[in-house]
């Protein structure tokens, strides 16, 4: 059950700020460029850079609150267009920036509501949701249409993000303490 509370968040300076956007940034420049060379007929490189994006939105999260979250989800969804305008084709930029936004603001506001609980639940709950929206939008935006079996390259990207975004709970869990906010208490 979950209890009231009232988390009060630390304020985010301008460097921590250019940290998260920068993070996101070099997530994005590499899933963009990795996502472009398949490993075989149901995966790229792409799938296990992403899901970083996923563990800093919500590191941020956790001890900044989701307006701090917001404003680095949107800053890093500018740095994605540029980086992405560069780094790769017109219509995997577009796809890209399109599930980038719309799965980060997805993953904020399911984290929000999950933060009070098992520390693991509002990270893992809110990766799952959002590395499902982020597949959906990016693949079917990407490679519709294109002669390349991007369905089970995305089945495989989806199955990749949600195995990572298990495997980053651990640093989620050690990274913790040095992201609560203050006044929020151990589960």
């Amino acid at each position: 059950m979950l209890r009231a509370t009232t988390v009060r968040f630390e304020p985010m300076h301008a460097w921590q700020t250019w940290l998260a956007v920068l993070a996101m940034g070099a997530v994005v420049l590499a899933s963009n460029v990795l996502v472009q060379f398949p490993i075989n007929d149901w995966l790229t490189w792409g799938a296990f850079s992403y899901p970083v994006a996923f563990l800093v939105s919500n590191l941020v999260n956790r001890r900044f609150g989701p307006r701090a979250a917001r404003r680095v989800a949107w800053a890093g969804f500018a740095l994605a267009v540029l980086v992405s305008i560069v780094v790769a084709t017109p219509r995997i930029a577009a796809a890209s920036s399109l599930a980038f936004i719309a799965s980060q603001l997805l993953d904020i506001q399911v984290f929000d509501r999950l933060r009070i609980g098992s520390w693991w639940r509002a990270p893992f709950v809110a990766t799952l949701c959002s590395a499902t929206l982020d597949t959906a939008i990016f693949w079917t935006i990407a490679f519709a249409g294109v002669d390349l079996p991007w369905v089970s390259w995305a089945f495989g990207d989806l199955g990749v993000k949600l195995g990572m975004g298990i495997f980053l709970l651990g640093p989620f869990r050690a990274l913790l303490n040095r992201s609560r906010p203050s006044g929020a208490s151990q589960p």
